[in-house]
């Protein structure tokens, strides 16, 4: 447990200094650690509500929340997230479809991340359509697998142009913290025990203390262009860790 610990904060201090929560990562973990299948989405959600918490209070903070940006999105994959989380999925059939569109999303951000600069003057806007559209595959997706679903979000917003960086990275926040929040109503449904997450608190903790510090290095530290650049090598990161685990 000490050693996953420690990996739970090393995985909160680097996604959450690009305004993720490590949902993805964190269940990768879980599995390598031998958890039970049924309890893992949980903890993992529970870690995404706990890094991004503390995301979504400093971005707001900082003046970077646009509710026009994020408001279609959440519209689309709140139900979808709580619906999703009540249904089971074919573990292996999701874990190839995920390494396919990650690995295009993070190949395409790498190229692109130059183009990404505070003082760009145009966005694009998408029609509520379409964005209440995406949101409710990512919503869905979100909650079947037990991740926050900004790691998909963030890559669509960034290659669109549809805002500045710190707002896409706020956007992305907050659209994992209330779609896991909602996820971690739909995996209720399933009768999980709370007193089985209660034997994994020391996780939690980390995870907190992790995403402390990796939002200090996001608002402080890091440029426009580094956070793009971040962004893209974590996304294409867990599609190779994905390709390696199927193969």
């Amino acid at each position: 447990m000490i050693i996953l610990t420690i990996l739970f904060l090393i995985t909160a201090c680097i996604y959450s200094s690009v305004g993720f929560g490590g949902g993805s990562t964190y269940l990768a973990l879980l599995l390598l650690w031998g958890i039970p299948f049924t309890v893992f989405p949980i903890i993992a959600l529970c870690c995404n509500i706990i890094v991004v918490t503390g995301n979504c209070i400093n971005y707001t903070r900082a003046g970077n929340l646009n509710l026009k940006l994020l408001v279609p999105y959440l519209i689309g994959s709140v139900p979808l997230a709580f619906f999703g989380g009540t249904l089971s999925i074919n573990k292996e059939i999701f874990e190839v479809l995920l390494f396919v569109i990650l690995t295009i999303a993070g190949l395409l951000l790498l190229i692109n991340f130059k183009k990404y600069d505070d003082n760009e003057k145009s966005y694009k806007k998408i029609s509520y359509p379409i964005s209440i559209g995406i949101g409710s595959v990512l919503g869905f997706i979100s909650g079947v697998v037990g991740i926050g679903g900004g790691i998909f979000l963030s890559p669509i917003l960034f290659l669109i142009k549809a805002g500045k960086p710190k707002e896409i990275a706020t956007a992305a926040s907050l659209f994992i913290l209330i779609n896991s929040i909602s996820g971690v109503f739909g995996h209720l449904s399933k009768k999980f025990v709370f007193n089985e997450l209660l034997n994994y608190w020391p996780l939690l903790i980390s995870v907190f203390i992790g995403g402390q510090i990796g939002n200090f290095v996001n608002i402080r530290i890091l440029s426009t262009k580094v956070l793009a650049f971040v962004t893209g090598a974590l996304v294409l990161f867990v599609a190779i860790r994905m390709g390696i685990k199927i193969l």
